[in-house]
């Protein structure tokens, strides 16, 4: 018996699924045309990076090495990555790494298509735009081929599809049947369906990511138009980017999620807890082009390496969350909270593992100090919250200053408005309270201070948006939902707001 064999599988089993660290003499195991496909791959992705790029910048004799070399080391690489994740995989599915192989070819096929740009008109496909494709098509065969061996990936991808297949029905059928509310308003597309992604704030970071920060749109943190003008670049549309982003980042952040609850809690807990955030009534901004997608996904995955004692790593992703948002800072606390609630006993002998918590702080500063070049107020973020009636004050002003605007509302849209952010606020407050001690201190911290934050600008303006990244939230929920009467609840509260707020959103009105 081998002693590295888990107990329960045989040896003939454990070596099937568990190659050798170096499985670069198994290339043939996944037969001849798998092995074809993927070194055609490489090769096109070599040649059409001498095309783009050597051949137009290199010298004559420098350029004839590379039109070799550049196809050559391109075929090498996606050999070396396709081994390297047929092993990975073969692992984690508990497939032999022969089938892994077999089956993870099929999703180097698409790069095949690069060649397509000698037949298309350029006007239809640009090459920068069939790499966008064929990279697409790359990440969703695997994640289609991770959902049919992994149970995980599968219930994410089912949640995935299903509730963001009815948010984008819903929203289109309101864009096209009821129509945007009377007024002027600015339109990101030509095409109706697409211009109903680019609302309210996405407006702001759409015109960050074309012409740079102009005025009160410093507010903004700069993360997700950066990503939006890169990816922009190949695309050729800033829309249709910050599309890709936010709807990638939202399945990723329901993936860290779920291996998150599966952790703590149990798979029933985490399938139910990415059901109540995918559904969740401000959901529709999962989907827009918002930061709420890259921001969820960049704090659920930083808790998801504290949990497993990665400092690093989640130190350079809080660096990241800092970045797309202010709130970011915050996962200063938990990180803190986690480090300590390994080291107690012997603190100082592990301080150097602490130091990646400095990194989340980098994200900030390192946007204070371009404000502070450009504007000479590293604090402008903050202090151009003015233009929205926001400034520093104690948190029950923003409540009593909801109230009061209910008072002396002339409308029934302000009296909604208002009654909603206040019932959000409240729902936030209330599941903090009941269930704190559902959860590790580290997540409790980070949910107080979450609320806690935007309570103290004097208005509530946008709380049931900012209720959508609190993950605990749903965390409380998803443990509290194991009551079939709590589960209907939730429902019963969440799809019909999550259907109004879709509504309101394709057609200009203000929700959240």
């Amino acid at each position: 018996m081998n002693p590295l064999t888990p107990p329960g599988v045989s040896v003939r089993q454990h070596n099937a699924a568990s190659p050798s660290t170096h499985p670069t003499h198994r290339v043939f195991e996944g037969g001849l045309p798998a092995l074809l496909i993927v070194t055609l791959a490489g090769l096109t992705l070599g040649f059409f990076l001498w095309e783009s790029w050597a051949a137009p910048n290199l010298g004559s004799a420098l350029g004839e090495i590379a039109f070799i070399a550049l196809p050559v080391l391109g075929a090498i690489a996606a050999l070396a990555l396709w081994l390297e994740y047929a092993r990975y995989f073969s692992a984690r599915a508990g497939v032999t790494f022969a089938k892994s192989l077999r089956h993870d070819a099929i999703t180097w096929a698409p790069f095949l298509i690069l060649w397509a740009t000698y037949i298309v008109p350029p006007n239809l496909a640009t090459g920068s735009r069939l790499l966008v494709l064929a990279a697409m098509l790359f990440a969703m065969l695997k994640v289609l081929i991770a959902a049919r061996f992994n149970q995980t990936v599968r219930e994410v991808l089912l949640d995935f599809v299903a509730t963001r297949a009815a948010i984008i029905v819903i929203a289109e059928l309101a864009a096209v049947i009821i129509g945007q509310r009377p007024g002027q308003h600015v339109s990101e597309s030509s095409q109706l369906l697409l211009a109903v992604w680019g609302r309210w704030d996405a407006v702001h970071y759409l015109n960050i990511a074309t012409h740079g920060y102009q005025g009160t749109e410093m507010a903004f943190f700069p993360l997700y138009p950066m990503m939006i003008r890169a990816l922009g670049l190949l695309v050729g549309n800033h829309l249709v980017a910050g599309l890709l982003i936010s709807n990638a980042c939202f399945f990723f952040a329901l993936l860290f999620l779920y291996k998150l609850l599966e952790r703590e809690f149990d798979r029933t807990v985490a399938r139910r807890a990415i059901f109540y955030v995918s559904i969740f009534p401000s959901a529709v901004f999962f989907s827009a082009v918002y930061t709420e997608s890259l921001f969820f996904m960049l704090t659920v995955a930083t808790f998801f390496y504290l949990r497993r004692r990665r400092w690093l790593m989640a130190g350079a992703i809080g660096f990241f969350a800092a970045m797309s948002r202010v709130e970011g800072i915050l996962l200063l606390v938990p990180f803190a909270l986690e480090w300590y609630s390994v080291y107690r006993t012997r603190l100082v002998e592990n301080l150097r593992s602490l130091l990646p918590a400095a990194l989340i702080g980098c994200g900030l500063a390192l946007y204070m100090a371009y404000l502070w070049v450009v504007t000479g107020d590293p604090l402008f973020f903050s202090h151009v919250q003015a233009h929205w009636n926001r400034h520093l004050a104690p948190p029950w002003v923003s409540v009593t200053n909801s109230i009061l605007a209910i008072a002396h509302a002339h409308s029934g849209a302000a009296v909604a408005n208002q009654a909603l952010e206040l019932s959000f606020t409240a729902l936030m407050l209330a599941v903090l309270f009941f269930g704190w001690k559902s959860l590790r201190p580290s997540y409790i911290a980070y949910m107080a201070l979450s609320v806690l934050v935007p309570m103290c600008t004097s208005s509530l303006m946008s709380m049931p948006r900012f209720a959508l990244v609190l993950f605990p939230l749903f965390a409380i929920l998803a443990r509290w939902g194991d009551r079939p009467w709590v589960n209907n609840l939730i429902l019963a509260f969440s799809l019909p707001l999550l259907g109004l707020f879709t509504v309101l959103f394709a057609d200009w009105y203000w929700v959240a």
